[in-house]
């Protein structure tokens, strides 16, 4: 008789639980066949191989590793590779070796050379200095080695270049290989291994070449990769980002040869963005702000930060006598402050009685001259004796007396022999016609203030130039009876720059202002006006510190041949976008992108649409939301 096991009854419940559980299973599985990771959104649309370069996407590549190197490298070795204008990325793999290790290789490596010199001596052969040097160097690691002076790595270097064609991928080849076989440094290309020469040089830590060289510490400190252009300072004002690095540029412009600077650029670039920025930045470190703004783009920054904003139009109270003396505490200053003013003034009034006559050409002369040596000469006469009917003399002590004013000239002019009465009818404009009032009275302006914007907008065109040169020689005034840090700004100098007096002036000013703390900011967007005037020229090589922002093609060429640019950078600046350039202090350069807060943005943005915006929400205009500058930072701080 036979007896069969029973079957258990099927659960259905249980059966309902596992099918479940199995459709839950295929769902996840094509769920996570369609989620994108990110190695999705980072990874080329294609990569193909060829023998000695690759194709990533619609870019050429190509990955080299280092084979060969001098007995001896210096420091900073790889900076020409990192401070070149091609897209590239670079790989160092540093390998620890166990000091015991090398030593014991050392020792017989020498025991080996010394009996190769014996064996030679023996034969007869010639001395071999190759081995001797060979000897010298192995005995000097081991004594480094030994007392823990130095240590013993393997070291590998690779790199992978791009380009967008193929000739261009040769010519950038060619390019590199030659600035490395300069320092006798010798690359090849990874031929038959580019897959892995890319892998080893993307940032995943995976050296698939494995070409490595024996260096010490010395050697390995040499290949530092961060040698970039750098421009920054302990002390000074933010400027920007540096964009070879992405290091902060951090300058003292001070710290320089002399506190002068130029900035070039076309229209909407960024210049005065770039102006406002820096005084801004400079105030809240003590330094005092002159500004001749002949557009009205300064007054909400002046408002904000509590400055004083002088309107100089034929309609406004402002006053301003050409003919007032600085109050100097140097001796040697103070005798010869009356005779300095004279000559500032002859070259004053040959631009307000020569006009048009004055002006430059573009070899840097004059098509005709504004007075004659007679006129001259009678002129000379005439201020003199001007100053002295006022009581003013060569005397210091004098000095401190009201000055005259250009009516008192007229009338000196007009009742002295020879040509006076001529030039009196000259002058007679700014006296008693068109243009009288402004400069022809005692001066009513205080400008003891942190921030002091001269605003020139409403002015004619024919006295622009006049009130630019006055406002100069008063603030210079200014800055000779008391040397503090100051920075005077001189927006549009090009107006000056086509008048042979005020760019003489001006020259004059760039000279001589480092000797009273004082830095000329000189901007300019008509580059060929300004570079084609020989003083244009002396007032660029007078400046320690120059900023060039995006230009027009015209004015390339000629940046090009007086800052001696690359043709990298030559090509970039008409190419740069707002807000980036050049930026040269002393004997370095970088290329800089200037950056401002949201503060900052609201206070010195000239762009229609956001300026509009800040008027409408009330922000840092009509005196609201005014900056305290009471606490201010000391330079250095």
């Amino acid at each position: 008789m036979a007896f069969g096991k029973k079957q258990a009854p099927v659960d259905p419940v249980a059966v309902a639980q596992a099918q479940k559980q199995r459709e839950e299973q295929e769902v996840t599985a094509a769920f996570q066949k369609g989620v994108t990771a990110l190695r999705d959104f980072v990874a080329p649309s294609s990569l193909v191989y060829e023998n000695s370069y690759f194709h990533i996407g619609t870019r050429f590549a190509r990955t080299f590793y280092v084979y060969g190197y001098p007995r001896q490298i210096f420091t900073g070795w790889l900076s020409s590779m990192v401070n070149m204008d091609e897209v590239m990325d670079l790989s160092i793999y540093v390998y620890p070796v166990e000091s015991k290790v090398v030593l014991d290789n050392l020792r017989k490596k020498v025991t080996q050379l010394e009996a190769g010199l014996q064996i030679d001596a023996e034969k007869g052969k010639i001395r071999d200095p190759g081995k001797q040097v060979a000897i010298a160097d192995a005995e000097e690691m081991r004594d480094k080695l030994q007392v823990g002076e130095e240590r013993f790595f393997r070291f590998g270097l690779y790199f992978t270049i791009y380009a967008t064609s193929m000739d261009e991928l040769e010519f950038v080849t060619h390019k590199i290989e030659s600035v490395l076989g300069q320092q006798l440094v010798y690359s090849k290309a990874a031929t038959s291994q580019q897959e892995q020469g890319f892998n080893s040089t993307i940032p995943q830590f995976m050296d698939q070449l494995q070409i490595r060289r024996n260096m010490n510490t010395g050697a390995i400190s040499t290949s530092f990769p961060f040698t970039s252009a750098d421009l920054s300072q302990d002390s000074g004002i933010l400027y920007g980002i540096n964009m070879h690095n992405s290091g902060l540029v951090i300058f003292d412009r001070f710290s320089l040869e002399n506190g002068n600077s130029v900035i070039f650029a076309k229209s909407g670039a960024g210049k005065s963005f770039t102006v406002k920025l820096e005084a801004l930045r400079s105030l809240m470190f003590g330094t005092e702000i002159f500004i001749i703004d002949p557009e009205n783009e300064y007054q909400r920054m002046c408002e904000a930060v509590g400055g004083s904003y002088v309107r100089l139009s034929l309609n406004s109270a402002t006053r301003i006598n050409p003919f007032d003396l600085p109050q100097v505490v140097d001796a040697e200053e103070a005798d010869n402050a009356l005779r300095s003013n004279i000559i500032t003034l002859h070259g004053l009034l040959r631009l307000m009685m020569g006009g048009a006559q004055s002006q430059m050409n573009a070899g840097g002369g004059v098509s005709m001259p504004a007075l004659d040596p007679v006129e001259e000469g009678d002129l000379d006469a005439a201020l003199i004796e001007t100053y002295a009917k006022a009581g003013i003399t060569n005397d210091p002590l004098t000095h401190t007396g009201i000055p005259p004013t250009i009516v008192d000239l007229y009338d000196t002019l007009l009742h002295m022999g020879g040509t006076g009465p001529q030039l009196a009818q000259r002058l007679r404009k700014y006296t008693t016609g068109t243009f009288a009032g402004i400069f022809s009275q005692q001066s009513n302006t205080n400008i003891n203030n942190p921030m002091v914007v001269f605003n020139i907008r409403d002015l004619e065109d024919e006295l622009r130039p006049v009130a630019m040169y006055i406002v100069l020689n008063y603030i210079w005034n200014k800055t000779k009876s008391d040397r503090r840090r100051r920075i005077l700004i001189i927006d549009e100098a090009w107006q000056l720059m086509k008048y042979e007096d005020s760019a003489n002036f001006m020259f004059s000013l760039a000279k001589r202002a480092r000797k009273y703390n004082l830095g000329i900011t000189t901007i300019s967007q008509d580059v060929e006006d300004f570079m084609g005037s020989r003083m244009g020229r002396a007032i660029i090589a007078n400046a320690s510190m120059q900023i060039l922002l995006k230009q027009s093609s015209s004015a390339v060429d000629m940046l090009a041949e007086v800052f001696k640019l690359t043709s990298e950078e030559r090509k970039r600046l008409s190419q740069f976008p707002v807000g980036q350039g050049l930026f040269f202090a002393g004997q370095s350069h970088v290329h800089i992108q200037i950056t401002a807060s949201p503060t900052e943005m609201n206070l010195i943005t000239t762009e229609p649409n956001q300026v509009k915006q800040i008027e409408e929400q009330g922000d840092f205009s009509q005196g609201q939301g005014t900056i305290d500058l009471s606490n201010r930072l000391t330079p250095g701080s």
